[in-house]
């Protein structure tokens, strides 16, 4: 019997609870775990083809994650929490004796920058256990990192450049919100822009470098050079490589409430004092602006993810698109979520399911384009998340 335990039960692990139970042949026992049961009991109360078991564990504390392993001895972790909690839920894997996958690298708490470093010095320790720690399952990272593994199999004989494109021409009816955790949103967009090129990585300041991209269905939109995690382990895991870059689109309302709460400092994630306590200026932020997972209901438009793949096909220049378009709105009458969560939620589950298929069987850490690529692109397909190519 496979036994799963979801860790997180934000707006991604409601979609991947989902999922997961509309896969009962592989997801036999599914347990969801946050710091706040009552959002666990919510999500299992819209599951109506499985039982959900709900678990309060706070993934900052590792005695509370090493009862939670012994509890259910699971097959595998999907650590679908903060960033900051990648490690600890690492180290309960090793010693529970489980496999881990997740969807987004490793972020210290009082540090805004994130990479691999950390999470791949994990390597020997799964290896030895003959575990399996599958980094970046995600849609981007994940998906996309997938379609660059797809394409160096079956269109290029190598690749020169890549650019990864991220679009969300998503309505919530909100002045001001993430579309997933503020804190870790906020932190990722506001640090400095990077991007490979030539054996090196460049530095741009926020927001400074930005293009006007033509997306399918959607039409052209302003999209900014951003630093995303994928760019770190396809740089180490997709040879010749000369550059890559990751964009994204954002409003100009957006911007402007942004620059605006940067200016007056509430984007700070040091103490500062307040009436005789400390504060972190972005966690009292967050707690300000709506619930990601409370904008699914009333969201329309949609999200338009993909990557531009330049390399040699024949021995001659050429360009690919490969992209997936997700619907707010089809989104939420599946999993009550709207499609960022989706795209993120979905591949997830793909990644685990997998992995606990034994299709996926590798000892110790990897980033998610060193997998075949080929049973994880058709799952896509099967699962709600389509793709098209389009040579450019």
């Amino acid at each position: 019997m496979n036994t799963v335990i979801i860790i997180g039960a934000g707006g991604v692990g409601r979609v991947v609870a989902h999922k997961c139970a509309s896969v009962p042949h592989v997801f036999h026992k599914i347990v969801l775990a946050s710091r706040t049961i009552s959002k666990c009991k919510a999500i299992a109360s819209e599951i109506k083809n499985s039982t959900i078991h709900v678990e309060q564990v706070d993934a900052d504390h590792p005695e509370q994650l090493q009862k939670l392993m012994q509890k259910y001895h699971p097959n595998l972790v999907i650590n679908v929490a903060l960033p900051y909690q990648d490690l600890s839920i690492m180290d309960a894997c090793l010693e529970g004796n489980s496999h881990y996958i997740d969807t987004a690298n490793y972020e210290p708490k009082d540090s805004a920058h994130f990479e691999y470093k950390q999470q791949w010095s994990y390597k020997s320790k799964f290896a030895e256990k003959n575990l399996m720690c599958l980094l970046g399952s995600g849609f981007d990272p994940g998906v996309t990192n997938v379609f660059c593994a797809h394409s160096l199999k079956h269109h290029f004989e190598e690749i020169e450049t890549i650019d990864i494109f991220d679009c969300n021409d998503g309505e919530h009816g909100k002045n001001f919100a993430t579309n997933f955790n503020p804190e870790i949103n906020i932190r990722e967009i506001i640090q400095k822009g990077r991007y490979w090129e030539d054996g090196e990585w460049i530095e741009t300041e926020p927001f400074s470098v930005c293009l006007d991209w033509d997306y399918p269905t959607i039409g052209k939109r302003k999209s900014y050079l951003l630093y995303h995690e994928e760019l770190e382990s396809l740089v180490k895991n997709i040879p010749k490589l000369r550059r890559i870059r990751f964009f994204m689109t954002f409003g100009e309302e957006y911007l402007l409430h942004l620059r605006v709460l940067q200016n007056i400092g509430m984007t700070g994630i040091h103490p500062i004092d307040f009436q005789g306590q400390k504060i972190i200026p972005l966690e009292f932020l967050k707690a300000l602006l709506p619930d990601p997972s409370h904008l699914a209901e009333n969201y329309t438009g949609k999200t338009c993810i993909g990557a531009v793949i330049k390399g040699k096909k024949n021995g001659k220049d050429e360009q690919l698109y490969i992209y997936n378009i997700c619907s707010h709105q089809e989104a939420y009458k599946e999993t009550f979520s709207q499609a960022v969560s989706y795209t993120t939620g979905v591949p997830c589950m793909i990644g685990a399911m997998l992995i606990l298929s034994n299709i996926w069987k590798k000892s110790g850490v990897y980033n998610i384009e060193e997998m075949d690529p080929d049973p994880f692109m058709q799952e896509l397909k099967n699962h709600g998340l389509p793709w098209v190519e389009t040579w450019l």
